[in-house]
C-alpha cells in the first residue's frame, strides 16, 4: 500500500526554499539530461496543484484552525515516531551503525516514554531525527538518480526514488498491518494514511509563501529544489567536490609551486 498523500518529498522542498529564498532565480541543477520527461511531468505538476488546491489545502487549513496546536504537533510527533522504524533499516543498509544505534533509542524512547510516540521525549535528550530512505540508501551505494519524475498526488521524485518508495514498503510496520485479511484493518490504515497527509500539508501552510514570492518558474524551482536536497540528503550534506574543481585547484597549487621554484633559482 502506498503513502497516499504522502508530502513528506515536497516538505523537504520548501525548507530547502527557505534557505535559496533570497535568490531571484531557481538555483541551476537540473537540465535535459536530469528532466528528460519534463513535458509530462508539467502536466502531472499541474495535476496535482490543482487536486491540492482543491481538495487538500482547503482541508489543511480547515485542519489547522480546529485542531490545537499541541494536538497538531502530537499528531506529527507519532508519524515521525512510525518513519523511525524505516530510517533504522535504512541506517543498517548504509552501514551507519552509531546512527542506527541512536535512532533505535530514539524509536524505544519515544514508544515507551513518549507515550507511542506523540511526544518527542528522544529530541529533548539529544536523540536528534534522521532522515534516510531507500532512495538515498541506493545513491550512497553509487546508484545514479535517473531522470527526474513527477509522480500523480505523491509530487516530486526520480526514477531512484519510485524504487526507493516500494522498497520502504517492506520496512513499513503500517504495510503489513494494511495486508492483514480484516477489512477494517485496511480501512483504518488509509484513515491514518489521510490524517498523515492532511497533517504534513497543514505544516506547509505557513511555509509557501516562499514558494510564490521567489519562484519565476514555479515547477522547475521545486524541480531543482527538490534534486538538490536529495542530493545533499544523500551525501549527508557532504557534498563531494568534482572532478574540475579538483583540478582547479591542482593547477593553481602547481602554479605556485613553479613560482616558489623559480624565486629560489633567481635567488
Amino acid at each position: 500500500m502506498s503513502n497516499y498523500f504522502d508530502y513528506k518529498h515536497i516538505f523537504t522542498v520548501f525548507l530547502t526554499l527557505l534557505v535559496i529564498a533570497g535568490c531571484s532565480t531557481p538555483p541551476t541543477v537540473a537540465d535535459a539530461d536530469h528532466d528528460p520527461f519534463e513535458k509530462l511531468n508539467r502536466h502531472v505538476f499541474a495535476f496535482n496543484d490543482g487536486i491540492d488546491k482543491i481538495v487538500m489545502k482547503p482541508i489543511a487549513k480547515t485542519y489547522k484552525h480546529v485542531v490545537p496546536t499541541p494536538v497538531n504537533k502530537s499528531v506529527t510527533n507519532f508519524f515521525n515516531n512510525l518513519d523511525d522504524i524505516v530510517v533504522i533499516a535504512n541506517d543498517l543498509l548504509q552501514f551507519k551503525f552509531g546512527q542506527a544505534a541512536s535512532d533505535t533509542g530514539r524509536f524505544f524512547v519515544n514508544s515507551t516514554v513518549g507515550l507511542l510516540g506523540f511526544i518527542d521525549v528522544a529530541s529533548e535528550i539529544g536523540l536528534s531525527k534522521h532522515d534516510e530512505d531507500f532512495g538515498q540508501t541506493l545513491g550512497y551505494w553509487g546508484v545514479n538518480s535517473g531522470p527526474y519524475i513527477v509522480l500523480p498526488i505523491l509530487g516530486p521524485s526520480s526514477a531512484r526514488d519510485v524504487l526507493g518508495i516500494g522498497a520502504d514498503l517492506l520496512f513499513d510496520p503500517t504495510f503489513y498491518y494494511a495486508a492483514s485479511p480484516t477489512t477494517d484493518t485496511g480501512q483504518a490504515i488509509l484513515v491514518g494514511e489521510a490524517v498523515k497527509g492532511v497533517d504534513l500539508r497543514s505544516d506547509l501552510l505557513t511555509l509557501e509563501g516562499v514558494l510564490e514570492e521567489a519562484a519565476l518558474d514555479k515547477y522547475s524551482y521545486m524541480r531543482d529544489a527538490y534534486l538538490s536536497r536529495r542530493h545533499y540528503l544523500v551525501h549527508d550534506g557532504e557534498i563531494p567536490e568534482t572532478d574540475e574543481e579538483d583540478d582547479l585547484f591542482d593547477d593553481d597549487e602547481s602554479d605556485y609551486e613553479s613560482e616558489d621554484n623559480e624565486s629560489e633559482e633567481d635567488l
